[in-house]
């Protein structure tokens, strides 16, 4: 039974004591989960970061690395290019004295991930939590509806978290509503699925990221600290979600990588949606087929084949308010 005065997310986290953050969709994804991890160690739990990485792994010192497919960043990691997003938040967790190494996990199938994540979780010496994060909300479209958006990372991640059955609490955060209709996501279907995960007890409620708030407030610092990190790839998902807690509204610019389209800047891109892991894994329909996959590309191509066999997709609907 939960409360009024504590989002179920929380509730659920409030016995763990080492819990894991991770990014399940790549790129700046683990900056999406930044807040909750502040406040999670603000309550006294011991919190680390990870995240599914776009940046060339491969190319990093032997030094770097954990063991096979886990790299602990660090500030000083040295790597080819600007893009690193995981030692920008390593940069700007040092710039604010919190601990700053910032795991990360090369682009593969779910078999070698969900190995990497046990690797990973025996140098910890262990969790009692993993917090999957998803910069947007396509990590919710169960496999029939008219578009997935960008849908092998999180399902990757999804799925090779939902194999870890001896962590006790696997949940998922979303922050971004809104931000993935770019990639044809329709959000009422969104809003369909989270309420069928609600009527299946896998629901864990919405809360917004307040501006005013220490976490909002150090997260519009990181935000910005990685913009400046890497200006020729600032984050467009982030940075929406920046100036909806801002209180920007409509069509506002903060790089020129949208130029030509047009932004709705909104408070609910400012907004956590949360649902237990295991619940909206049961509910995906083509999850199972992933499992034996040890390369990103298998993956594309299994969901590929899942919805050329579909014999009909659920259509777009529109929010009628």
């Amino acid at each position: 039974m939960f409360s009024l005065l504590e989002p179920p997310f929380f509730s659920r986290l409030r016995d763990a004591r080492r819990i894991l953050v991770a990014g399940a969709g790549g790129g700046f994804d683990v900056y999406a989960g930044l807040p909750l991890a502040l406040a999670l160690r603000s309550a006294g739990k011991e919190v680390h970061l990870a995240n599914l990485s776009f940046a060339d792994l491969y190319g990093l010192d032997l030094d770097v690395w954990v063991d096979r497919d886990v790299a602990a960043v660090r500030p000083d990691t040295a790597a080819r290019g600007d893009y690193f997003p995981e030692r920008s938040l390593a940069r700007w967790l040092a710039l604010h004295d919190l601990p700053s190494t910032v795991y990360a996990f090369p682009l593969t199938g779910v078999r070698p991930l969900r190995d990497a994540y046990r690797t990973l979780i025996g140098h910890l010496g262990g969790v009692d939590a993993i917090v999957l994060v998803d910069g947007g909300t396509d990590i919710l479209m169960r496999g029939d509806e008219h578009g997935l958006g960008t849908p092998e990372e999180d399902m990757v991640s999804l799925a090779a978290v939902n194999g870890l059955e001896d962590v006790p609490v696997r949940t998922v955060a979303c922050l971004g509503f809104g931000v993935d209709a770019y990639h044809g996501v329709n959000h009422a279907l969104v809003l369909e699925n989270l309420a069928a995960l609600e009527r299946a007890g896998a629901y864990l409620g919405a809360f917004s990221l307040p501006c005013e708030s220490r976490e909002g407030q150090l997260y519009l610092d990181a935000v910005a600290h990685a913009q400046e990190c890497t200006p020729e790839h600032p984050s467009i998902v982030n940075g929406s979600v920046a100036a909806a807690v801002r209180g920007d509204f409509g069509d506002v610019r903060f790089t020129e990588r949208t130029r030509g389209g047009e932004l709705f800047i909104n408070p609910l891109m400012a907004v956590y949606f949360c649902v237990d892991a295991p619940g909206l894994a049961r509910r995906n329909l083509y999850l199972d087929r992933l499992e034996s996959t040890t390369l990103i590309r298998q993956v594309g191509s299994l969901i590929e084949d899942f919805r050329d066999e579909l014999p009909r997709q659920r259509a777009p609907r529109v929010y009628p308010h």
